[in-house]
């Protein structure tokens, strides 16, 4: 480095200011792209290639304290080799869970989309931000172009919306601009002098209902859960009662989440009769569709969201069912008055300037909580502009229709029992081991049958065979929450799962 510098020095017109050379970049630029191209090549050798090979496993599963070691995580003064960084690379990737194998079924995302890969590498590349039209010119079109279809397939005539990162924070969104439009007062003068506000959601509800109450200072308290029948949708009885209930105690109720494919058992309320209950008392409906949006781009199954027009705000997910990638999350809002803007603008004079040479109204960063975003819907709209709304369309009635094979095949072999028939790709069963499938209904049956898939599911970690998620839920026990998502998912792989659950738990 001294020498470096020492002929820094040299060199004519040369600068020093408290001890730093200012002539020339810092960086050296043919090394750094020299790594990047090797580090793209095992990205591509490691992960894209190997997408699809079920031979791979899914994790290469390592305890905390091993993995530690593996990857030798603490940050030194002098930087590694690239040589050692390129091992680092292949280390993650190693040990990384692989959610494009067709074997993972552990979340409500999986697969690989290739499009919308490479739209996250140009925007990755790029960096940009979108608040400003000047800074984000054709990010900021995508969006809006995106949000524009994703509307029409909500069943609305105009409306307004806006990225977020991830489908909480859609929520969170959606309750705060509900309260905004019943007190906008709020914004200027807060929480003091407002009545109780109350709001209503299936006890089925993702927990992000919880999270956005107590963030906003509305109190967990005052989240009223309505019960839900027997396939885990809200009974809109239930919910006129509440909210009568409510107002009699002298309580403000204001918003009703209706939830659109609910975590565990995938489904879907009664959107238009929840509707009626919410004209009726002047309520804001919010259809919370992370999960099961998707589905409102398949004309065989977009009567799962009947009603979902009548929606005040709908949160959905492309990043999800449809693959575009995490993370890709819209909130999109009925109102087109400017209502988003009203309640999230605070006018920053240095970025907001309306003195511009271009239409100010392109930069729609004053509807956002956020300064910096990512530019998430770029990869849903190369996504959709490669396969186009009918590709998009076979991804769902595939995922559905290979979800309908499982479930006849579970009909079909002894020890497995389904929870529900389901509606949409969440499939819900036990596996009963051969030792518990002659022993008496009971509670001993049941502590046991709890202890199974916990056992199963190390098993399949630990031979990194494949992922699937188990729960208890509402007083049921452990039991095994199959999704399918992905398009390389086969009906092999549905076969596999079951065969595979048996070969785990054969001494069980």
């Amino acid at each position: 480095v001294g020498i470096c510098k020492q002929e820094m020095l040299q060199k004519k017109n040369a600068v020093l200011v408290d001890g730093v050379i200012l002539n020339g970049p810092i960086m050296d630029s043919k090394a750094g792209e020299k790594f990047v191209e090797e580090a793209c090549k095992i990205i591509m050798e490691e992960v894209i290639q190997k997408a699809d090979d079920v031979t791979e496993k899914v994790c290469e599963w390592r305890a905390p304290e091993a993995l530690k070691q593996i990857l030798d995580l603490e940050m030194k003064d002098t930087g590694e080799s690239h040589q050692k960084l390129l091992q680092l690379c292949r280390d993650v990737i190693q040990y990384s869970v692989k959610t494009s194998h067709p074997r993972f079924f552990n979340q409500l995302y999986a697969g690989l989309d290739y499009y919308s890969l490479v739209a996250r590498f140009i925007t990755e590349a790029l960096n940009p931000s979108i608040y400003t039209y000047e800074v984000s010119p054709v990010f900021l079109l995508v969006e809006e172009a995106v949000i524009k279809k994703m509307i029409e397939f909500v069943g609305w005539e105009e409306g307004d919306g806006i990225f977020n990162p991830g489908g909480s924070v859609s929520n969170m969104y959606a309750m705060n601009l509900a309260r905004y439009k019943f007190c906008p007062e709020i914004k200027e003068k807060g929480l003091s002098g407002l009545p109780r506000l109350v709001l209503f959601t299936s006890e089925e509800c993702h927990y992000s209902m919880k999270k956005a109450a107590s963030f906003l200072g509305i109190g967990t308290e005052n989240v009223c859960f309505i019960k839900t029948d027997e396939r885990g949708k809200m009974i809109p009885e239930e919910l006129e009662k509440q909210v009568q209930r409510a107002r009699k105690e002298g309580s403000a109720p204001f918003l009703v989440c209706a939830t659109a494919g609910t975590t565990v058992l995938g489904a879907f309320d009664p959107l238009d009769k929840i509707a009626d209950i919410c004209e009726k008392y002047g309520l804001w409906l919010h259809v919370d569709a992370s999960w099961g949006g998707s589905a409102l781009i398949s004309r065989k199954h977009c009567k799962l969201l009947h009603g979902i027009h009548r929606a005040d705000s709908v949160a959905w997910n492309p990043h999800k069912m449809l693959l575009a990638g995490i993370q890709c999350c819209a909130l999109l809002v009925k109102d087109n008055s400017g209502l988003l803007k009203k309640c999230y603008s605070a006018k920053a004079a240095y970025l907001f300037q309306q003195d511009k040479f271009y239409d100010v109204s392109y930069d729609t960063g004053d509807k956002s909580i956020q300064c910096s975003r990512r530019p998430d819907a770029f990869k849903f709209w190369l996504m959709w502009k490669a396969l186009g709304t009918t590709g998009l369309e076979e991804r769902v009635n595939r995922a559905l229709a290979l979800t309908r094979y499982l479930v006849d095949e579970i009909k079909k072999r002894e020890g497995f029992q389904l929870l529900l028939e389901p509606e949409y790709a969440n499939v819900c069963f036990w596996y009963i081991p051969p030792s518990l499938r002659k022993m008496e209904d009971g509670p001993e049956f049941w502590q046991k049958l709890h202890q199974v898939a916990p056992i199963i599911k190390e098993r399949m970690m630990k031979k990194g065979s494949m992922m699937l998620g188990y729960q208890p839920h509402q007083g049921k026990v452990n039991f095994f929450r199959q999704v399918v998502i992905s398009p390389q998912v086969s009906r092999e792989d549905m076969d596999f799962l079951l065969d595979e659950i048996e070969l785990l738990a054969k001494d069980l």
